[in-house]
């Protein structure tokens, strides 16, 4: 792993840990963690392998992603207040962000030593899984579907919320699990 791998891990990180604390819902909110995973995404994956079980491996893994991300959509505390959207993040929702971040940096680490990369050659073998570019495009997938579901979530949550304030004579039913 490079440096630019460590820093975009550790920067994925502090922006989960900077939505602990309450902000409103604004452009930046969403565009940070998708300009983060939209560089992440451009800088490893090259292309998305069809061949052998490459497709199964990549769905697998990027349907954890997204499940990982409608559990910390739904968990993500979103509320009206002074005439805003607010959000903040729940320490459930960081943890799972941070698992299944730690899990794609332990898989990295891992696999470029050498018994990882052996073990991993082997499994590849077994499972007609072609080669390392199915490995990348697996765990880009999962977390670009993990940060894309996530923000989609807190975003129609959030619109959800604001036409239940708007609407005259209605008292706005809480959106906050």
């Amino acid at each position: 792993m490079t440096i630019s791998d460590w820093l975009i891990d550790v920067a994925l990180v502090l922006v989960v840990c900077r939505q602990l604390r309450e902000e409103r819902l604004t452009l930046r909110t969403i565009l940070l963690p998708l300009a983060l995973i939209g560089w992440a995404a451009a800088t490893y994956l090259h292309d998305v392998p069809t061949a052998g079980n490459d497709l199964v491996l990549i769905g697998a893994f990027a349907a954890t992603g997204v499940a990982f991300g409608l559990a910390g959509g739904l968990i993500t505390r979103v509320r009206y207040a002074d005439g805003h959207i607010r959000v903040r993040a729940t320490l459930g929702a960081a943890a799972l962000w941070v698992i299944s971040m730690g899990f794609r940096l332990g898989f990295a680490v891992w696999s470029s030593h050498p018994s990882g990369t052996e073990h991993l050659a082997r499994f590849s073998v077994d499972h007609d899984i072609t080669g390392e570019q199915a490995w990348v495009a697996a765990l880009v997938l999962m977390a670009f579907g993990e940060v894309v579901v996530r923000l989609a979530l807190i975003v129609v949550r959030g619109r959800i919320l604001q036409s239940r304030v708007s609407r005259p004579g209605r008292n706005p039913l809480p959106v906050t699990p």
